[in-house]
């Protein structure tokens, strides 16, 4: 059971890093996740089914901002390993995935938390002319706190067993998981805030609102809006377009009229 938990937690590591160094390659999703446990287990056809289960999951889960969504890869790690072990079926694998979706969120918190620390240590070591030191900070420090942050939960979950990853849950007072709760429900307010001051002008404000209440008003689901704001671009880069030729046009004309006049 050592080597299958070891390297299940390099795998966890890898999906992390996907995100983070690799360029969001889609590994970190749960469908190919899953489906590599499966591979590394012995069992890929049985990785693909849970996969394919925690994705449907997952699809409604989408990080905004500073926001800390329930972390899939952590749960889909430890769910297909655990069915895959446990000889037990795709749909069982949710009982294992949700708890550790919601733990690993508890955890991310904490560690945005802590790494929001290492912007006075950046600083200070810029003011002393330590920038190796400072670099570190993001391009070493923080890739490894990331994979022991991953590798540990996913070792020791497979190590235990699914008995001790239910008992390390209920464990957490209730106090700690509502106040992360609501700090994670205020965190979107502020991750959209901090995008708008960077993206919206007078120019393009009124599409925001626009969006916003057809979706508030019209109770048009996302596609909708979306397939809505696809037609819309189309329609006003044709106009714009126009817009171009005929002044083109026009520009072409004067400089006609202004070679007559030199003849």
């Amino acid at each position: 059971m050592f080597w299958k938990a070891l390297i299940v937690g390099l795998i966890g590591v890898f999906a992390m890093f996907d995100s983070r160094l690799l360029g969001r390659e889609n590994f970190e999703q749960p469908l190919i996740i899953s489906t590599l446990v499966g591979l590394a287990l012995g069992d890929p056809a049985k990785g693909l089914m849970v996969g394919a289960t925690l994705q449907l999951v997952s699809m409604g889960i989408v990080a905004v901002g500073a926001a800390a969504p329930p972390d899939m890869v952590l749960g889909s790690v430890v769910a297909s390993a655990f069915a895959i072990l446990s000889h037990t079926s795709a749909q069982a694998a949710l009982t294992v995935a949700l708890p550790v979706a919601v733990l690993g969120q508890l955890v991310a918190i904490v560690v945005r938390m802590l790494f929001s620390s290492f912007n006075s240590l950046v600083e200070k070591a810029i003011d002393d002319g330590k920038f190796r030191k400072a670099r570190s900070y993001h391009i070493v420090y923080g890739p490894i706190i990331y994979g022991l942050l991953y590798f540990i939960p996913i070792f020791f979950a497979i190590y235990l067993g699914t008995d001790a990853v239910t008992a390390l849950v209920k464990m957490i007072p209730a106090w700690l998981t509502n106040g992360l709760t609501l700090a994670s429900k205020i965190l979107p307010a502020y991750g959209f805030a901090l995008l708008m001051s960077t993206m919206i002008d007078k120019k393009n404000a009124v599409y925001l609102f626009l969006g916003f209440f057809i979706a508030a008003y019209g109770k048009m689901s996302v596609i909708s809006v979306a397939i809505f704001a696809v037609i819309l671009v189309i329609i006003l880069n044709k106009f714009m377009n126009n817009n171009g030729n005929n002044d083109s046009g026009s520009s072409a004309k004067d400089n006609s009229l202004d070679d007559l006049e030199e003849l």
